[in-house]
């Protein structure tokens, strides 16, 4: 097959994989005469069973009328309805924004600019995205907008703090599920019939075999009908329904004890007078800081040493149960092992109560703890379901906690450390300017949150910016992100991007939020550039696939990729020594080093090449060079049931479910005027906020839809398809309405992104700040947010449905 087409000729058959979402399914374009025909699956790629209705609109989005295809400038102020766009070069353009980054970088600091990334879960921008964080480090700011607290934190960041990586399905880093030796499969708050074609058809071909499925989702949808047991879990209560599920499988004894005692913290000893680990130095005679254990030969208090990976005496025979005194230097002091404490938690969620407060019928609990244990090995995905809730990290963890009582962690047919290619880092933390950045915004105030990791959340964003808390964002570059439609109180964050001296949009499209750019980057489609990707993830399989997707058609007008522009723009700010002097093949040959895959070979074989891996289970046994267990990446080496990190930062070191707080629970007189619960769900048809102007996609759905149960809709007299009102204690917007029967007739599900036009259809676009608009997350308050994520409550609000 030939990587490119761009003279009069047959059509050609092209090896691709379609780069529109995470599932990166493998594919085979159509190409004649230079132009993109169309896109099908390719079976014969790891990820290419199926293609969705997005990746057969590939040709269309290529060939939109609406793209952005040069460079432009503003200039008309930011208040004005006309921008006043006009065309520039591609010089001027980058001169504008290099010399505006290096004037506020010398007034503020390099930090007082920052970053906007679109999702990689939902765009090609994954492509760039490690090059974009390189020219960040080399120019010095550490504040990436990236959407993480609403897709991502919980499943990618909060799960490390109880196996020191991603341990729920996260592709960055985690552990992924081996579907095809699972026993049991959880599919949480995840639908890939949907959004991951390769894990439906991979779950589906699972079940035939005989494989046990779990679904929990508000709806019943995809893969739910083909469930052992569907859990319509009220949406917001995830982590009492992860806590009710593990109380069944402690009190009945389903629980790997082997795996707690020796590989989790479980047996460590806490204090009840200060609620914290009993450590050396609180003996008499101790000195040090290492937490002890109640050893049940020798019947005293014995040291872990996370160091050693072992206890400091031989034989040790850790409590898991009970309650113990032990003599400090403070006097007698009662003490329970972490498990204990944990277990007591979990006691509180008994199947009466999780019926009542996740609105799960109780035998339905214990049904599916039978099949998590007697079904093993368990594996399950957790996806963003769960996620964009005020109450996502302790979710999370409790999610996390019940599957390590499973003992599946690693193991064949749960979730395994998949071995992935060996590749170079080019993200550059390594950097000179990287290591002297300041704290991405918002740290001060979550400081185990997503500023942690440099990235910043756009409630801190609009406060650097409007206010100057903590220092000033005062320029902005962004990569195809959308942050006023994607997150919520998109009035304020229009005020923000307003008045910012400087902002840099780089798109496909011009969205609302690029609508307040200065100056406006056309990006070339994915499929009109080529993007390089090792490993895709879902399985031992795919990961050791690497592919450099080739550029199918030349692009549009004077479109130019992601890494062109970084590499261009780093050129500018005089950073072009750490980007290979603008040689992109150069920064991908380093980056391909390891792997002994050549660039030149992968451009010779557009369908990808393969590295052989071998994948190993429960690598936490195995020794290191010192002849010590690897265990886990955590402080304590060990899944840690008891966080110590958390709890030195303020936080619950067990997962303590709270109520939604705008919810009929936790407020109830609200409800009265608000009664049904609001969630929301993506559409299967379009990526978050992008492609409603693509008539391929837009006539598979018209408007946006509000689903509702029959009983619900008739006691407001709603007929089916009609427009209705969506109201909150927040806002109001309109949406069509989709009757649903499988729905508790106590929840509504939204959609979020709709805004565009698409003039082909003669569909109208609609204000995405008014009340009478179909913006989603115009509904959603921004008080209410976790406190560790700083993630708001998108999933869990309350509102009533009226008709037109």
């Amino acid at each position: 097959m030939t990587a490119t087409a761009d003279s009069a000729s047959a059509p050609q058959r092209i090896k691709t994989y379609c780069p529109l979402c995470i599932a990166r399914c493998g594919a085979v374009a159509t190409v004649e005469d230079g132009r993109l025909l169309g896109l099908e699956a390719d079976p014969e790629h790891p990820t290419g069973q199926a293609l969705c209705a997005k990746g057969r609109a590939a040709a269309e989005i290529v060939e939109s009328g609406d793209r952005l295809l040069r460079p432009m400038k503003r200039t008309r102020p930011k208040g004005d309805d006309d921008p006043g766009w006009v065309e520039i070069g591609w010089d001027e353009a980058l001169d504008l924004t290099a010399s505006a980054f290096r004037r506020i970088a010398e007034q503020h600091g390099p930090a007082a600019v920052a970053f906007t990334l679109a999702s990689g879960s939902t765009t090609a921008v994954a492509d760039a995205t490690g090059w974009i964080r390189r020219l960040m480090n080399a120019f010095g700011t550490p504040n990436a907008v990236t959407s993480v607290e609403v897709c991502g934190w919980a499943r990618s960041y909060a799960t490390r703090f109880t196996y020191g990586v991603a341990g729920l399905g996260s592709a960055a880093g985690g552990a992924m599920p081996e579907i095809d030796k699972a026993g049991c499969m959880v599919l949480w708050g995840y639908n890939p019939s949907m959004t991951r074609l390769t894990h439906g058809t991979a779950v589906a071909e699972a079940v035939k075999r005989g494989m046990r499925l779990i679904v929990v989702d508000p709806r019943h949808i995809g893969l739910a009908a083909k469930a052992d047991e569907w859990l319509r879990v009220r949406p917001g209560t995830d982590g009492a329904l992860a806590l009710g599920l593990a109380n069944v499988m402690i009190a009945r004894g389903w629980y790997d004890r082997d795996f707690v005692r020796d590989w989790s913290n479980g047996p460590v000893l806490i204090r009840d007078d200060n609620e914290a680990p009993l450590v050396e130095d609180d003996l008499a005679a101790g000195t040090g800081d290492r937490p002890l254990v109640w050893d049940e030969a020798t019947g005293g208090p014995v040291a872990w040493d996370a160091a050693a990976g072992a206890y400091v005496q031989p034989d040790v025979r850790p409590a898991l149960e009970g309650a113990f005194t032990v003599a400090t230097r403070d006097g007698d002091v009662a003490c329970r092992p972490v498990f204990a404490r944990y277990a007591a938690l979990c006691a509180d969620y008994t199947a009466d109560r999780v019926a009542e407060i996740c609105w799960i019928p109780a035998e339905q609990l214990i049904r599916t703890a039978d099949l998590l244990w007697h079904a093993r090995p368990s594996a399950y995905y957790a996806w963003n379901g769960h996620e964009q809730h005020a109450n996502t990290t302790q979710t999370a963890r409790a999610m996390s906690l019940l599957y390590a009582l499973t003992g599946c962690f690693d193991q064949p047919g749960g979730n395994v450390l998949l071995p992935a290619v060996p590749s170079a880092p080019i993200t550059g933390e390594d950097l000179p300017a990287a290591r002297a950045m300041a704290p991405a915004v918002g740290r001060e105030s979550r400081p185990l949150g997503p500023a942690a990791h440099n990235n910043a959340i756009t409630q801190d964003l609009y406060s650097a910016i409007l206010d100057g808390a903590p220092y000033p964002v005062r320029g902005l570059a962004g990569f195809g992100a959308n942050p006023l439609l994607a997150h919520v109180d998109g009035a304020r964050g229009r005020e923000a991007l307003a008045a910012l001296d400087f902002y840099v949009h780089a798109d496909m499209f011009v969205n609302p939020s690029a609508a307040l750019a200065d100056v406006l980057l056309p990006v070339a489609a994915p499929f009109e550039r080529e993007g390089l990707k090792i490993g895709f993830e879902v399985s031992a399989r795919a990961q050791s696939h690497v592919q450099l997707r080739p550029a199918l058609v030349p692009p549009r007008g004077e479109c130019r990729s992601d890494v062109e522009i970084v590499f261009a723009l780093a050129e500018r700010l005089g950073l072009g020594d750490h980007f290979w002097d603008g040689d992109i093949d150069a920064g991908q040959r380093h980056q391909l080093a390891p792997s002994g895959i050549a660039l030149e070979a992968l451009r010779a074989a557009p369908g990808g090449l393969t590295v052989p891996l071998e994948t190993r289970y429960a690598k936490y046994r195995a020794p290191g060079a010192d002849g010590i267990a690897a265990g886990f990446a955590t402080p304590s080496r060990r899944v840690e049931f008891w966080s110590e990190s958390l709890r030195a930062a303020g936080y619950p070191p067990l997962p303590v479910f709270e109520e939604p707080a705008v919810g009929p629970t936790a407020a109830p007189d609200l409800a009265k005027r608000y009664p049904l619960v609001l969630t929301s769900a993506k559409s299967a048809v379009f990526c978050n906020s992008q492609h409603r102007g693509i008539p391929a996609l837009r006539r598979r759905q018209a408007d946006p839809q509000v689903e509702l149960h029959p009983d619900a809709a008739a006691a407001r007299g709603i007929a089916a398809g009609a427009w209705v009102r969506i109201a909150s204690p927040t806002g109001t917007v309109r949406a069509r309405a989709k009757l649903n029967a499988r729905l508790d007739p106590r929840v509504v599900v939204g959609q979020n992104g709709w805004w565009q036009a698409c003039a082909e259809l003669d569909a109208p676009a609609r204000d995405p700040f008014g009340p009478e608009g179909t913006n989603y997350n115009q509904l959603i308050g921004d008080a209410v947010r976790d406190p560790v994520s700083g993630t708001a409550s998108q999933k869990a609000w309350l509102c009533e449905v009226s008709a037109l």
